[in-house]
């Protein structure tokens, strides 16, 4: 049975009738609707999605698969947010919404209104419009709960980023943040008490095959590269332990984000090179290109013996990073943005100051050099790791959703 429109999509959810409804050719070809068992949900997800190179869609990805695992008999899909059309990555995308396409965002609504609930990824650059404002008329055609996950918590938004946060807020049934710090923001900045917090979500990393050789030690730092990240206080830091033995090797892993390649190539990564050549580490220094796979990355922090965030962003209330780190049991040594604070203070790491390289370096010298120290905090980021992981995750984000649901159905 087809439908030729939005509206007919939606009248046959309404409807309450099993269909099969054939998509055109902006996202999908097939959706199914079957009648759910009691206290058996159907869940979507809006965020972008691999094969896009960005931390949202691995998240996103990740958190549809440990709802899955958490509820196996649950529909489990993803409402993919892209800037071009093209066919579904796998079995799980339901539909594209393309951004600045307003049939397309149509069929988008009609598509996740077929499902119990949606949870929306959200950070203000993934959408269309003025800081992703585009997302607003999607949401009010929303028919079904909405749990709004809140990446971004900004200290000081513009005026019209807290228009659409607080629209965004105002149409949630719940929202959730991942760390307190991001609670506190969001509760001050925008007067709301309802926020949840549910950690990032990482796999459990503590062991594997060997499949990356670095030497050692090795302090890694990976992701998306431009600047911000603080890496240039990082070369400066390792080059500060050259009278160190054995010196230590600093892997910079990822390529240049995509904003940044595009507006200056790889001018980045070519003024990181021109810095270790300067402290003379360059032989200490070693670029890895390139957006490695899951299970390439996942290899090699295991290799690793520190993880090191320099960041200069004193705001950064969310990193995925900072808890991949973690679930793999590494040290971590890091600048105090409030989210390492929160994961760090309890002995997995060492926190230092914004800005000061020579404290940066004293603290990779204390984990790297110091008797004990590295077994230590290598041991306390085994125990911060427990509730982080994607089975505790998945189940908390799966009893939010039965809540939600349960309490609008009564409503």
């Amino acid at each position: 049975m087809g439908y030729s429109n939005a509206n007919d999509l939606r009248a046959a959810h309404i409807g309450g009738v099993d269909a099969t409804t054939s998509l055109d050719s902006r996202g999908v070809d097939v959706l199914e609707r079957r009648t759910m068992a009691p206290r058996t949900r159907s869940v979507v997800t809006i965020g972008t999605y691999p094969p896009t190179k960005c931390g949202i869609a691995t998240y996103t990805s990740n958190l549809r698969e440990a709802i899955a695992t958490s509820r196996p008999a649950w529909s489990t899909k993803v409402l993919r947010v892209s800037e071009f059309e093209g066919p579904p990555p796998d079995e799980f995308v339901v539909g594209t919404w393309v951004n600045g396409d307003h049939e397309s965002m149509q069929l988008a609504a009609a598509r996740l209104n077929m499902f119990d609930c949606v949870l929306l990824q959200h950070e203000y650059g993934i959408f269309g419009g003025d800081d992703g404002q585009d997302l607003l008329e999607l949401i009010d055609e929303l028919e079904v709960p909405l749990i709004a996950v809140l990446h971004t918590a900004l200290l000081n938004p513009s005026a019209n980023q807290r228009a659409v946060m607080e629209h965004l807020l105002n149409r949630s049934e719940a929202a959730v943040v991942q760390s307190v710090a991001a609670r506190e923001r969001i509760e001050r900045t925008h007067l709301v008490d309802r926020i949840e917090v549910i950690p990032h979500g990482a796999t459990a990393n503590f062991e594997g095959p060997a499949t990356v050789t670095l030497p050692h030690p090795a302090i890694l730092t990976w992701g998306l590269l431009g600047p911000g990240k603080g890496i240039e206080d990082g070369i400066r830091a390792v080059a500060r332990l050259s009278h160190e033995h054995p010196a230590a090797t600093y892997v910079i892993a990822g390529e240049p984000h995509p904003k940044e390649f595009a507006a200056h190539g790889d001018r980045y990564r070519e003024s990181l090179i021109a810095l270790a050549d300067s402290l003379g580490v360059r032989d200490r220094v070693w670029l890895v290109d390139g957006y490695r796979d899951w299970d390439a990355l996942r290899a090699l922090v295991r290799a690793a013996d520190i993880v090191m965030l320099p960041y200069e962003s004193r705001d950064q209330v969310s990193s995925g990073v900072l808890v991949e780190a973690i679930a793999s049991g590494k040290p971590v040594v890091s600048t105090r943005f409030p989210h390492a604070v929160e994961l760090l203070s309890s002995g997995a790491g060492v926190l230092v100051d914004h800005g000061d390289v020579d404290a940066l370096a004293s603290a990779l010298g204390r984990a790297i050099y110091t008797p004990g120290e590295k077994q230590r905090m290598e041991a306390a980021a085994r125990r911060v790791a427990q509730p982080l992981l994607w089975p505790e995750v998945g189940s908390a984000y799966a009893q939010l959703v039965e809540k939600v649901v349960e309490t609008r159905s009564r409503v």
